[in-house]
């Protein structure tokens, strides 16, 4: 499958209920590189038919802007995903969020209704994404599964509230409980090939707690976070914006490895750096990301 917007930008995944015309309207403005339109957990259960249809319209006649629409459906133990899953293709989200994803069955079976709805609709084949979101002990475990289970699937997103409840412990906002989903994750995703996102962070109040969080799953390794208000969208934004010190020391990087690799020269140093071929990949991906986030002016 040949979708460019599998691995586009995606610092930012930001949730909005669907069924709030209030909210879903022009959520664009606050500039998040994606929106989670949510079926699921925001909607009450008598009110699901209402969501759904709430969503549909929003987006036949909402122009977003670029901004990526991600439809989080109700869980597969439930007697509504599979309407949900008509909606969004007809409505032509540009991804399904699963949730509780415990099995690549799970993913395959989205994947199958998915293709079934694109036919009924006149939707491009391969043109809505999945994505799973892994809420349990279980689900973490098949992480690597789960990854490889589709062509379509382009990220792994982790559930910190339900994921701890599974776990029996609870979240403390130091992240010690989630370290070892967050690094099972990271690892899975990359063996895969795909993108990888964290939980949201819910208290609003402690803006520099947030922060530290970001930090530390952008050292992790993961390409962004679910959030739930605007407030936190430039803090991610910045964290995971390339600087200008490290965009120039990437073209340096890229430049000073082509030359010596011309040259037979395999380990040289950049700004008193010891640097070989390995440094290669990631200093393409630092340009590629600067690129990505508007702020590169180079010729690389």
């Amino acid at each position: 499958m040949n979708n460019p917007n599998k691995k586009r930008l995606r610092r930012t995944m930001m949730f909005l209920n669907a069924q709030k015309p209030g909210l879903i309207k022009d959520p664009y403005i606050y500039k998040p590189d994606s929106i989670m339109l949510d079926l699921e957990d925001a909607v009450a259960e008598n009110q699901k038919d209402a969501a759904r249809f709430s969503l549909y319209h929003a987006l036949r006649t909402i122009d977003y802007h670029g901004c990526e629409r991600v439809v989080r459906i109700n869980g597969l133990d439930t007697p509504y995903w599979r309407e949900d899953i008509r909606a969004a293709v007809a409505g032509g989200a540009d991804a399904i969020r699963i949730p509780k994803t415990e099995s690549a069955k799970d993913v395959q079976l989205v994947e199958s209704a998915i293709v079934e709805d694109e036919k009924a609709f006149g939707r491009p084949e391969g043109s809505t994404l999945i994505m799973a979101a892994l809420e349990s002990a279980r689900g973490i475990m098949r992480a690597l599964d789960i990854c490889e289970a589709s062509e379509r699937l382009f990220g792994i997103a982790l559930s910190g509230g339900d994921y701890t409840k599974d776990l029996q412990t609870h979240i403390t906002g130091t992240g010690v409980e989630l370290m070892g989903a967050r690094q099972n994750m990271i690892i899975a995703a990359r063996a895969a090939g795909v993108q990888c996102f964290d939980t949201v962070y819910t208290d609003l109040n402690n803006m520099e707690g947030f922060r530290q969080d970001v930090e530390t799953i952008h050292l992790m390794g993961f390409d962004g976070k679910s959030i739930i208000n605007p407030r936190q969208i430039d803090i991610v934004h910045e964290i995971y914006t390339p600087t200008q010190k490290d965009i120039i020391f990437a073209e340096k990087v890229v430049r000073e490895i082509d030359t010596k690799k011309a040259q037979g020269i395999g380990v040289f140093t950049v700004d008193g750096k010891m640097i070989d071929i390995a440094f290669y990949d990631g200093a393409k991906r630092t340009i590629e990301l600067a690129k990505a986030s508007g702020v590169y002016k180079g010729e690389l």
